[in-house]
């Protein structure tokens, strides 16, 4: 008869991103997840820190990875995308062979995810179980408002808090000032924005407040827009590679090429992500979200309520318009992706329809089967 798993305590796991809200004794056991763990007696809790297409490395402490595989079912070509384990969730794993097997995916606290690229939709989980989104943008040409604004929109309705990190402040032609003012209409929202040169520790050490013990933040934004070299400052030493970026449009190469989560000095978490060229909504996010929770409110105030802010008399988005209280282009990319998240949120709508379709359809199926052959 083989014995229970040696369970890591609290503060081994403290250092890969534990606690979890309600742990606050010294045993494992006392979390929210305790009825998953006594289902799976085999088997210890870990924590993802890379994925990869064939299986994924663990970790049970700081400095101790070890790769596993997947479950079977998992490998489905039909089993949905965002029920798999991601960077940074925490799984129970168990001992096989060739290599220990993930067991069980526990409950998720935050994620960061989006509509996968494809004709067939899919969420894709960027991250889970994070604290703090740091959105990085370069002081460049990589600048961009109306993308920070799409970010915030996927990142907010997860659970974490959005910072928005402006990097490359010490190059030649950088106003940080120009654009932290253009985020103006972010910061009146309490979303912070910050301006930092990533080589420059002192510089970083704005981001500092995310970072204590126990946290876990993660990393999104351009190829390019510096996230591997804050990496590097943050650790203090060159673990990531860097790349240069092209002169004509401040775009770099993808010098990672997966998700990966890194323990700090600080006693953080960091999850470094791949530059993403599609943010495609899930049809899952609040507009308000996307730091435009004055234009809700702006709409609202309109004469009539289905206002489509065009030629409607008493329309109080075209005031704020005209009066240079709401900018022009913010509000056209509000319609863009208020577009994009209803037609996302039709189609979800229709998946999960047919979905439930399927099943009342099998479960009559069977029912019918068993009525004709008896029970199997």
């Amino acid at each position: 008869m083989s014995s229970a798993p040696s369970v890591p305590s609290v503060a081994v796991l403290a250092a890969i991103g534990w606690p979890w809200p309600g742990t606050t004794a010294g045993d494992i056991n006392d979390s929210a997840w305790s009825g998953l763990i006594a289902a799976h007696p085999d088997a210890r809790p870990a924590r993802v820190i890379e994925q990869h297409r064939t299986g994924y490395v663990v970790a049970e402490s700081a400095g101790h990875a070890l790769a596993v595989e997947s479950p079977p079912e998992w490998m489905r070509r039909r089993f949905p995308a965002q029920d798999r384990a991601a960077v940074g969730d925490w799984v129970l794993i168990r001992e096989a062979s060739p290599r220990p097997q993930i067991a069980a995916l526990l409950p998720r606290r935050s994620t960061i995810k989006r509509a996968a690229a494809g004709e067939h939709y899919q969420q894709q989980m960027i991250a889970a179980n994070i604290d703090t989104v740091f959105v990085v943008c370069g002081l460049d040409a990589d600048f961009n408002p109306r993308r920070i604004e799409r970010y915030l929109l996927l990142v907010r309705g997860g659970g974490a808090e959005p910072v928005v990190v402006l990097t490359k402040a010490d190059k030649d032609g950088s106003d940080a000032e120009a654009s932290l003012a253009a985020l103006a209409e972010l910061a009146a929202q309490g979303i912070v924005a910050v301006a930092v040169n990533a080589r420059d520790r002192d510089s970083v050490a704005a981001l500092d407040r995310w970072l204590g013990p126990g946290r876990t933040a993660v990393l999104v934004g351009s190829s390019g827009a510096g996230k591997s070299t804050l990496t590097n400052t943050l650790l203090g030493t060159e673990k990531m590679k860097t790349g240069e970026v092209r002169e004509s449009d401040a775009r770099g190469r993808h010098t990672t090429t997966y998700r990966t989560l890194i323990p700090l000095p600080s006693g953080a978490c960091l999850i470094d992500t791949p530059g993403m060229r599609e943010l495609k909504p899930t049809g899952e996010e609040d507009l308000a979200d996307g730091g435009f929770a004055d234009i809700e409110t702006l709409a609202g105030e309109c004469k009539f309520r289905d206002c489509r802010h065009a030629k409607e008399p008493g329309c109080a988005i075209r005031a704020a318009i005209d009066a240079g209280t709401l900018d022009r282009a913010r509000f056209a990319n509000y319609l863009k992706l208020r577009d994009e998240v209803a037609g996302a949120a039709n189609v979800l709508a229709t998946r999960l329809a047919q979905k439930s379709d399927a099943r009342v359809q099998n479960k009559a199926l069977n029912k019918r089967l068993d009525d004709k052959y008896g029970k199997r």
